[in-house]
């Protein structure tokens, strides 16, 4: 397994991987798959996003395909920018429960530091008990429930909001 900063030219594959990730887990994402499916020239605009001046894009490689990914998105208002969010968290079901994510985390939160980003933030549906220990594990503390964050068709989700102080 490796993590790295994706690029322009891992669009296609992480395109791939989004539709999987909206197919798989559709409760854990506010875009929906038939959204994502009628966005005009995806593979281009999802290039342009992954160069963006104000997020990272990190990718889990096995054997050289894409299998997770996670972004990282910086505050851009003065006032907040010793913070970010971290967004668009997935793993490919067949690499989960094998280090993969904690490692992907961790290159992130070390990317963080680097920049000198003081509190990262990441919200998580809260019966996602296995994301929700993976967060704890690394650090993160829920400062907040937010009830019926996410509405379906047939039901509301809660979310818990989740903070990490770095350490310079």
């Amino acid at each position: 397994m490796q993590v790295r900063e994706l690029n322009r030219s891992d669009a296609e594959q992480y395109y791939e991987l989004r539709l999987e990730a909206l197919l798989t887990n559709p409760d854990a994402f506010i875009t929906t798959y038939e959204q994502e499916k009628q966005r005009p020239d995806p593979i281009t605009t999802t290039g342009e996003r992954l160069e963006s001046e104000t997020s990272r894009t990190f990718g889990l490689f096995v054997a050289e395909k894409l299998a997770g990914v996670a972004t990282l998105m910086k505050e851009t208002h003065p006032k907040f920018a010793h913070k970010a969010n971290i967004v668009a968290m997935y793993i490919s079901p067949e690499h989960r429960r094998k280090g993969g994510a904690e490692q992907l985390f961790k290159e992130l939160i070390q990317f963080a530091k680097a920049i000198e980003l003081e509190v990262l933030h990441i919200s998580v549906v809260t019966s996602n008990h296995p994301a929700k220990r993976l967060y704890e594990k690394l650090g993160f503390q829920t400062y907040g429930t937010e009830r019926k964050a996410i509405k379906l068709s047939d039901r509301y989700l809660d979310e818990a909001h989740m903070e990490l102080f770095l350490e310079k």
